[in-house]
């Protein structure tokens, strides 16, 4: 669960998820009188067929920053008849989830009131209840019995809950609303690292496996097996499904790694270049998470890279900020900082050389891998994280995927970024695919329920 708040309390690292078991009997969670398949998923094919043609795409504001809100996040509308949610954008989960009145045994406050189940349980015969157990560990005695979950996060945040189905509208690039239903987790029962209270209802896993929500949608023929997104270094930004985004020329592509960290979003081992010289460290085992507010290195990696930022910084107009704890290490000027653009100058870009993508380079400037803290001093957004129990896996958080559109293809296997502006959505007109620009509520359904949405404080 992605637990974060102010100053050391956010540093979540959701790609570990620490143990995932799906169950096939609860006593904590009971419904009876299951429905028949609804005229909505009669439609919902109906469309599957239609946009198997021509998968289209889905398009999200996206809302939040890395400090000091810690997360990005987007709204989607969930159910027949359609609530908002907010959802943390996560590449480093698959399995989407809210938190739920089952009724609920322990939930934090949320910004909006509980998802209620109705009827909509998913049977552990479903393959999506076998795709989130360990393998070998999926057990069924009874075809009709539900599934369980039980999550746990590195920051030892959890959800236990049980696997519905429900309908997800969007509004997709070609014009046409779709219904598809979705699975997704009920999460009744949470235990939080710190803090009571969340951001958000819950969180949008993206990860590769079948029970993550862009795997159910190209499943279902609706979209590619494509997910991106473009976070702005000020905030905000955007998300999509499927590749009618996907720039036709300028991204840098890397081959998804296939060692043991495949299930996750991995572009393999890479070597670390600072103020464009070579580090001679090299081999670094890295995952791209979305979930993660900052980014982690290794101890080895770390230190050779603070040591380096230190060595650089000798003589200039800075010194460390002991005193500011908002991250493990600030430094403060002559005068509080108001922006990146009165620091960045005394800093070295960083890059990542991806072997695997015939050294593919992820080029990393201050404004992106430095935040500005409430007390005016220049604070590193990358972290330790052998220091929370990451051992030799290299994060690369939201820190250092701001200001790109970074693209994770599951269907060709390949991650892709490129730098760009990403405080506004994208007008598709350049690309030459599309005729109209994409609105600020292109996937929400203004025109579908307009006595029913208000987009501008998600009432319903």
């Amino acid at each position: 669960m992605e637990t974060k708040g102010s100053t050391m309390s956010f540093l979540v690292v959701s790609v570990l998820v620490l143990s995932a078991m799906f169950q096939d009997c609860s006593a904590a969670f009971n419904l009876l009188n299951r429905k028949k398949p609804s005229a909505s998923a009669a439609a919902s094919s109906s469309a599957k067929r239609d946009a198997k043609s021509a998968p289209s795409s889905v398009v999200f504001p996206v809302r939040g920053n890395v400090y000091p809100e810690g997360l990005y996040y987007v709204t989607l509308y969930i159910g027949q008849q359609p609530k908002p949610y907010y959802l943390d954008i996560d590449t480093g989960s698959d399995l989407t989830w809210l938190q739920c009145d089952a009724p609920c045994v322990s939930c934090s406050q949320v910004p909006h009131p509980l998802y209620r189940p109705k009827n909509n349980l998913v049977y552990c015969q479903d393959p999506i209840c076998a795709s989130v157990n360990h393998p070998g560990n999926h057990k069924c005695e009874r075809p009709k019995d539900q599934c369980d979950y039980d999550i746990e996060y590195a920051d030892h945040g959890s959800s236990l809950g049980v696997l519905v189905k429900d309908e997800f509208p969007l509004r997709v690039t070609n014009g046409s609303l779709l219904k598809p239903h979705l699975v997704f987790g009920c999460g009744y029962d949470q235990e939080f690292s710190t803090v009571s209270s969340s951001p958000t209802d819950g969180v949008l896993g993206l990860g590769n496996s079948k029970s993550s929500i862009i795997s159910q949608l190209s499943d279902q023929g609706l979209t590619r097996n494509v997910v991106g997104h473009c976070f702005d270094g000020q905030g905000g930004g955007f998300l999509f499904f499927g590749d009618d985004l996907v720039p036709p020329s300028g991204v840098v592509w890397t081959p998804m790694s296939r060692n043991p960290l495949n299930k996750y979003y991995s572009p393999g081992p890479a070597q670390l270049i600072f103020g464009g010289q070579h580090t001679g460290v090299k081999g670094l085992m890295t995952v791209f998470d979305s979930g993660s507010s900052y980014t982690y290195f290794n101890s080895k990696f770390y230190q050779t890279f603070i040591s380096l930022v230190r060595k650089d910084l000798t003589g200039k107009p800075l010194k460390e900020a002991r005193d500011d704890q908002t991250l493990p290490i600030c430094w403060k000027g002559t005068k509080p900082f108001k922006s990146i653009r009165d620091v960045k100058e005394h800093f070295k870009p960083l890059t990542l050389s991806f072997s695997n993508g015939k050294n593919a380079r992820l080029e990393i400037l201050p404004e992106s891998y430095l935040i500005i803290s409430s007390h005016g001093n220049a604070c590193l957004g990358i972290l330790n994280g052998t220091e929370i129990g990451l051992q030799d896996i290299n994060i690369i958080g939201d820190t250092l995927l701001r200001d790109k559109i970074v693209i994770y293809d599951n269907e060709k296997r390949q991650i892709g970024w490129i730098a760009t502006y990403c405080n506004r959505l994208p007008n598709e007109d350049r690309g030459g695919k599309a005729s109209h620009p994409y609105g600020i509520d292109f996937s929400i359904l203004s025109d579908q329920y307009p006595a029913v949405y208000s987009f501008g404080d998600d009432a319903v």
